[in-house]
């Protein structure tokens, strides 16, 4: 499976199977963890086998079941973190996808402190994304049309493909609140107002460059 098939694959899935992740399978997705938290200045862990962080004594707690594997979302404060998050963090969604896993966003609903993390001074635990063996595959959230997520005119091909990516990303309560503006050949994206905000256009970012072959979220960041 390739990224551009993960991005269709990919689903938002809150029930898990007791099926551990195999030995392969954490490898490679640790391998990947290291490098974003070398690029993106973050500090994402995979926690494997620990049920409390979703208060397992409650199985319905949050509309989540089953789950006893999760990234962790971490990061030192500072401006840029949550789009950081959001863009490294997707980046191991689509690997895991490929690897034939499932995986769910998640951003109130979990033990915010969870034991299992390694956290070092001046870090912050801004989300977790739950990772396992679905018991389905999920379904396709609605999205918005293409015109009510961009800014421009005359868009080529490659701009449409990272749009309708794009919307196929996961983001809070599926607000999908941002914009892709393309102007004198340039693309930036704008998040909209909310909590989560930050984070989902990181996380739609990601998908944009993957399905568009244009890298350029990381650059806006460091010129904002």
């Amino acid at each position: 499976m390739t990224l551009n098939e993960a991005i269709v694959a990919r689903h938002s899935v809150r029930n898990y199977m007791d099926t551990p992740l195999t030995a392969e399978q954490i490898e490679t997705l640790n391998v990947d963890i290291a490098r974003c938290n070398r690029e993106g200045d973050v500090h994402l862990q995979l926690i494997t086998d620990e049920p409390n962080c979703f208060q397992a004594e409650k199985p319905h707690y949050g509309r989540f079941s089953g789950v006893r594997n999760y990234i962790a979302l971490v990061g030192r404060k500072g401006s840029g973190l949550d789009e950081r998050l959001g863009y490294y963090g997707e980046q191991v969604v689509l690997l895991a996808q490929t690897l034939g896993l499932n995986t769910c966003w998640v951003g109130l609903t979990y033990k915010k402190t969870p034991a299992a993390l390694k956290m070092e001074k001046g870090e912050t635990v801004r989300g977790v994304i739950a990772i396992g063996a679905g018991t389905t595959q999920g379904v396709q959230h609605r999205s918005k049309a293409f015109e009510a997520v961009t800014e421009g005119t005359d868009f080529p091909d490659w701009f449409r493909q990272g749009v309708e990516a794009a919307l196929l990303a996961p983001t809070a309560v599926n607000q999908q609140k941002f914009k892709f503006i393309l102007k004198d050949g340039t693309v930036r994206a704008k998040a909209g107002l909310g909590f989560f905000a930050k984070m989902d256009l990181g996380i739609v970012a990601c998908h944009f460059e993957v399905a568009s072959g244009h890298r350029f979220f990381l650059e806006q960041l460091h010129k904002s």
